[in-house]
């Protein structure tokens, strides 16, 4: 347990006044060491960071509220048994799936099963890029690595290519239709990448000043477009067609040069 003793902002230079909060760690091991609840405190002024070894414990109240609750993927299976309590105690808190080998990547259908969870943090990344991961959530931001998706597109195209021919007939014809309905506009292709990176809605709607609905109907278009069922679908295609879509902008780009008087 660490506590921090100067009132400040979220973040250094981020000019944003919060009141005293508490990070939560959940972990039956060492997984957050001293250096790291150090880095967090120094770097968020206002935030402490409370460690408790398992949900029970963190499903009650603390002397600040808790805004960020980082459990250990070892834990996993039981979060849904505590789901209930922990946001009953902590509502304003996102639980966040902490992982520590990004090689073995958490499923990202685990993570869709649970609903509770809204980001995934792995523990490899360099100190700087971590502690902006932290920085984001703290603001209502998401986060998942791409190796998730990568992974689930890996298994998706896995599984169609184990179908019979007929089927697969069937499927070479939608993959046709999928390709027209993935001639995406910049702003939907520029939305889907930000999309793809676990931006929010209302974060994408303020890097690109527009309103959060027209956000919504971009985001719709796009999913309709690509034939997916939803964003975590549509971020999933983005990262298995991922260069094929950037040269297909590529080439609408140079189409429009070579039209140009």
């Amino acid at each position: 347990m660490s506590k921090s003793s100067e009132p400040g902002t979220v973040g250094s230079g981020a000019g944003e006044s919060w009141a005293r909060k508490i990070i939560l760690t959940v972990s039956s091991s060492d997984s957050f060491p001293e250096c790291l609840v150090y880095a967090i405190e120094r770097e968020f002024p206002s935030i402490e960071v409370e460690q408790v070894s398992h949900l029970e414990a963190a499903s009650a109240s603390f002397r600040h509220p808790v805004c960020l609750i980082l459990v250990d993927t070892e834990l996993l299976d039981e979060i849904s048994e505590h789901a209930a309590e922990l946001m009953r105690h902590h509502p304003s808190a996102p639980i966040v799936l902490v992982q520590h080998d990004s090689r073995d990547p958490v499923s990202i259908q685990d993570v869709l099963n649970l609903k509770i969870i809204r980001s995934v943090l792995p523990m490899d990344l360099k100190l700087d890029v971590w502690l902006s991961v932290i920085r984001l959530m703290l603001r209502g931001g998401e986060y998942f690595p791409a190796a998730m998706f990568q992974t689930y597109a890996s298994k998706v195209s896995q599984k169609a290519s184990d179908r019979s021919a007929p089927l697969m007939e069937r499927s070479a014809m939608a993959q046709n239709d999928f390709d027209e309905m993935g001639e995406l506009t910049d702003r939907e292709f520029q939305i889907l990448e930000m999309v793809a990176r676990g931006l929010q809605n209302k974060i994408i709607a303020a890097g690109l000043r527009l309103s959060e609905h027209t956000v919504k109907i971009h985001l719709h278009n796009i999913i309709t477009k690509l034939g997916a069922h939803n964003r975590t679908e549509a971020a999933a295609v983005f990262h298995a067609r991922k260069d094929s879509f950037y040269s297909d902008v590529e080439r609408s780009k140079a189409c429009l040069t070579q039209s140009e008087p």
